[in-house]
């Protein structure tokens, strides 16, 4: 009797010790069987054998509670096209296909079945075609990583209806047409914005600038018009980069917020006296080349501490690093 009593509580602790992750149940095994197959049964894939656990022993597969959660797919060869079961595991919070450059085709409308999603990472592969509006149908993502692909047409302006999202990078693809006049009227928390490495243009919304951004990275592309609704005095802005574009506005009227440690406004159009306010940065980049900027370079603070490629080619900028006034 005491053994059978020994063997019960042994066998309970052993139940409760077991990781939530134990077991995943048939429908979800079954629907990366099938993204498998989708994927043409590539060897990096080898371990998703039907005969074991997913949740235990399959790359890139996370559970909770029996159910799959994460899946991260990344750095192999895989070809084909992101396979429509990915939206049969309703359970996932991740989803990571990163690295696969033989990766084609666009985004599966079925993923907008994956409503509990807070990460979206698809970056460097080779997909193609518009970014899908219904993307903002998934309301939970925080994170959404679309970057060196090769997407065409505009920005969704959709992606301003998404009120958890807290960072937007479509960087290093072929987008077209301007910032959505949308964006100004973010329902959530307003996302660092990594839009750079495209074929943008236009103005930027006025609408912006009511904005606190972590993270703004426009470079690269073709905007106009007024860039620094971006700076303001009270905003905690860290790191702004404009350049290589055609922004065009006075730099002596710009207030810089305390917290900026990178900015790079360099290959742009932009004019007036260096402001002095500048010295006041603990700036870890800075580059204002090939501006129009005039005056003396102030002195104090690190701005002295940059190579003179980060002042030149402007029209009358002196002062150390430059030649003295």
């Amino acid at each position: 009797m005491k053994l059978l009593l020994r063997l019960s509580i042994f066998f309970s602790l052993l139940f409760i010790s077991l990781p939530s992750s134990y077991g995943c149940t048939s429908n979800d095994k079954n629907a990366l069987l099938q993204i498998k197959k989708s994927l043409n049964n590539p060897h990096l894939l080898s371990s998703w054998n039907p005969r074991t656990d997913c949740c235990t022993s399959w790359t890139g597969v996370e559970c909770t509670n029996s159910r799959v959660t994460a899946l991260t797919i990344s750095s192999g060869e895989i070809s084909g096209q992101i396979p429509n079961q990915i939206g049969d595991l309703i359970d996932l919070r991740t989803l990571d296909f990163s690295y696969l450059t033989h990766l084609t085709g666009n985004i599966p409308r079925t993923i907008t079945k994956l409503k509990n999603l807070d990460l979206l990472r698809l970056k460097q592969n080779n997909l193609s075609g518009p970014i899908p509006e219904y993307i903002s149908e998934l309301k939970n993502v925080t994170f959404l990583d679309l970057s060196f692909n090769q997407f065409t047409g505009p920005i969704p302006g959709s992606f301003s209806q998404m009120p958890k999202l807290q960072a937007i990078q479509i960087n290093d693809n072929k987008l077209t047409g301007s910032v959505p006049n949308s964006f100004g009227s973010f329902v959530g928390n307003v996302p660092n914005l990594y839009l750079f490495n495209n074929k943008l243009s236009g103005k930027i919304p006025e609408s912006l600038s009511k904005y606190d951004f972590n993270a703004v990275d426009l470079s690269g592309n073709g905007f106009i018009g007024d860039g620094s609704m971006f700076f303001g005095r009270n905003k905690t802005t860290v790191r702004v980069d404009l350049s290589r574009n055609m922004f065009q506005f006075d730099l002596s009227k710009v207030k810089f917020a305390r917290s900026i440690v990178s900015l790079d406004l360099s290959k742009n159009r932009i004019f007036g006296k260096f402001p002095r306010e500048l010295s006041k940065l603990r700036l870890e980049h800075f580059n204002v080349s090939y501006n129009r900027l005039c005056g003396k370079i102030p002195r104090g603070g690190l701005l002295q501490t940059f190579e003179p490629s980060a002042f030149s080619h402007n029209l009358c900028l002196c002062g150390t690093p430059l030649k003295a006034c």
